[in-house]
């Protein structure tokens, strides 16, 4: 789950890692009156999405009068903001972040992730900051500095240290970014996030270390015991059928392709997108419907599935272990029945009552397309694409 800058610098402000002044708007006369009780002579008005690269669109401004303000506020909210990463219809901005701008110095880069190789929080750091991270680690690999974590220990003083000297930190600056890193540490481990990223991070003013962005994102799976994490979730920043999904215990990501995938198992379902991807077709979502989906699941299953206009046919592909063949073709069934389904579906089932469930759709009279295996089920599927009319 990601939320936006302005929640992630309260909480990281929780933690006493020092961020600027701002308020949050949602219309052009919040943002002036911000301004005014903010002060100061110049302003950064910044769109509020969830996706990076806002600067590149034209989403982060500088105001340098009250009246600029307004305009600024007013040429983002209620535009469609095209970032490197939003794609080409772009994010809705519904609201504005107006700081106090700061005189900056430097510019760094600091971060924590998972680290999937070592299982360990690792910090991430670098002297280019301001920077796409990722452009400055394949063009300036020796430009970034990585530091594992000890869980049984914490961030050490001296890991800190250490990274704030090899990025380029001097003086009393050293001890005051070692106190900012285990405060971010301590934000990130105490809210199960996978991602604290702050850039930049700068030098400012009479030289104080100042967090300028940041952006956060956190384990789904953990949400349940993060009341307040959980009530920073903005539905309006995420796909409509993801939020149904996730509301009917669904695991769904939309994608851009023309076959729908319902998958039993993300294991499963990526390999299942992989087959298809194989023999030149392209999937339309990720599909988990978990190890015990009831024949209503299955049904809601379909109907996210079919609200994505792309999606040309279905592949349903079912290893029952758990589950059971003839729930899933009940659901098949029922899904046929109730939504009237117009695009062609190809069932692979195997595993647990594969015999009663195979029964169950010949016996129904729908024209599913059966296959014997995964290769076979994405075979027939581009075999029937490629035979229907565009």
């Amino acid at each position: 789950m990601n939320i936006h800058e302005y929640q992630a610098k309260e909480l990281l402000r929780e933690y006493g890692v020092r961020v600027p002044p701002g308020r949050v708007a949602h219309t052009v006369d919040n943002a002036a009156t911000a301004a005014e009780e903010l002060g100061g002579e110049r302003w950064v008005v910044k769109a509020q999405i969830h996706a990076g690269g806002r600067g590149k669109g034209g989403g982060i401004r500088v105001a340098g009068s009250i009246d600029e303000v307004r305009h600024c506020a007013d040429q983002l909210i209620g535009r469609h903001l095209v970032t490197p990463q939003t794609g080409a219809a772009g994010r809705l901005v519904q609201r504005v972040l107006v700081e106090r701008a700061c005189r900056i110095h430097k510019e760094f880069y600091l971060g924590l992730v998972i680290d999937r190789g070592t299982q360990r929080i690792t910090v991430i750091a670098s002297e280019a900051g301001g920077m796409d991270i990722e452009e400055v680690a394949a063009r300036h690999p020796g430009r970034i500095v990585r530091e594992a974590v000890d869980p049984a220990v914490g961030l050490m003083d001296f890991q800190c240290r250490k990274i704030a000297a090899k990025i380029g930190l001097t003086g009393r600056q050293i001890p005051e970014a070692t106190k900012l890193m285990q405060a971010l540490y301590r934000c990130f481990r105490d809210n199960d996030a996978l991602l604290a990223e702050i850039n930049p991070l700068a030098v400012v003013d009479e030289g104080q270390l100042m967090a300028l962005d940041a952006k956060m994102s956190f384990d789904g799976n953990a949400l349940y015991r993060r009341e307040q994490i959980t009530a920073m979730r903005d539905f309006d920043e995420e796909d409509p059928k993801e939020v149904e999904a996730t509301g009917h215990g669904l695991n769904y990501i939309a994608l851009d392709g023309d076959v729908g995938c319902i998958v039993n198992g993300a294991g499963l379902a990526m390999a299942t997108m992989d087959a298809i991807s194989f023999h030149g077709g392209k999937p339309a979502n990720f599909l988990d419907v978990g190890g015990g989906a009831s024949p209503e699941k299955v049904e809601n299953a379909f109907r996210i599935v079919l609200q994505d206009p792309s999606v040309r046919i279905i592949l349903v592909n079912i290893f029952a272990g758990i589950n059971r063949c003839d729930w899933i073709a009940e659901g098949l069934v029922q899904a046929m029945r109730d939504l009237k389904i117009g695009v062609p579906i190809v069932v692979r089932l195997a595993g647990t009552n594969v015999d009663a469930g195979r029964a169950i759709l010949a016996a129904s009279a729908f024209p599913f397309i059966m296959a014997d295996n995964l290769d076979d089920a994405a075979t027939r599927v581009m075999a029937t694409l490629r035979a229907a009319p565009a």
